[in-house]
């Protein structure tokens, strides 16, 4: 593939996944218009659409890391994690029910929430930088989405698909990290009061520190260090689960406390027409 046909084919996938996005209908799979398993055009695609949300008036606040987990690394045939922008839209405050439609398949997971007090714009940062630089903990829930119809997705889908970010949702009481143990933090996380998922903070690989540390030395080494305020969700501390109308799910991090995220009902939601 030449660069044209390269720059094009950067442009049908953003095109595709924009429009699933505002007609609320999932596009095919846009690996079939990239180059097979190539992860760089697929973060071409996700800036092409951060710069086109910029130009719209959104605003960044900070980064998500996926692929956390060893299962899905293996499952899509990677290696390592990738990352997406957090744009402040998609901050919903606890409390807030998340009406019908908002997304198009969501999925909902519990994380830590790392939210930075000083920059990190070191390659090789180490973890004595990450904690100083770290200004408190949150527990967090981020529902993520996909564009990409039924999740049929590679790792060059969700990269190209701002890695299937969606919405999240974080604690509001701040933690700072000398009064927690992240890699030994147990995750429990309940879907209408029925335990759904479980995890620790070592099932995220082996700590959200490590995760923080790979997402920062990443965006260094391409000139877009993170900052002093950047909110990071470090990744899943345990299986996905799906979300539907009407669920409500709670995460209790230990050491960091308790998250609520709300799905309204097409009925709740008429009903308070």
């Amino acid at each position: 593939m030449t660069a044209r046909e390269s720059g094009d084919a950067v442009v049908k996938a953003a095109a595709a996944l924009q429009e699933a996005a505002h007609y609320g209908v999932p596009c095919a799979p846009v690996r079939s218009l990239l180059p097979e398993a190539d992860v760089e055009t697929a973060y071409a695609v996700q800036r092409l659409h951060f710069e086109r949300a910029v130009a719209e008036g959104r605003r960044p606040v900070g980064r998500k890391i996926g692929l956390t987990s060893p299962a899905v690394q293996h499952q899509l045939g990677v290696d390592q994690p990738d990352f997406g922008t957090l744009f402040a839209d998609m901050a919903v405050p606890e409390g807030q029910p998340i009406a019908p439609g908002r997304l198009l398949q969501p999925k909902i997971e519990a994380e830590v929430a790392l939210v930075l007090g000083a920059d990190l714009p070191h390659r090789e940062p180490t973890v004595a930088d990450l904690l100083r630089a770290t200004a408190f903990a949150l527990p967090a829930l981020e529902i993520v989405d996909s564009r990409i119809v039924n999740w049929d997705i590679t790792i060059v889908d969700t990269v190209a698909d701002n890695a299937s970010c969606g919405l999240f949702v974080l604690g509001g009481t701040p933690v700072p990290l000398d009064r927690v143990d992240l890699r030994a933090a147990t995750m429990n996380l309940t879907r209408n009061g029925e335990s759904v998922s479980r995890g620790t903070g070592a099932d995220c690989l082996g700590s959200p520190l490590t995760a923080a540390l790979w997402l920062a030395s990443t965006l260094a080494g391409l000139g877009d260090p993170l900052k002093a305020g950047d909110i990071l969700l470090t990744g899943a501390l345990g299986p996905m689960v799906l979300a539907g109308e009407g669920d409500e799910f709670t995460a209790h991090i230990e050491g960091l406390g308790t998250v609520t995220a709300a799905f309204a009902s097409a009925a709740s939601e008429g009903a308070g027409a």
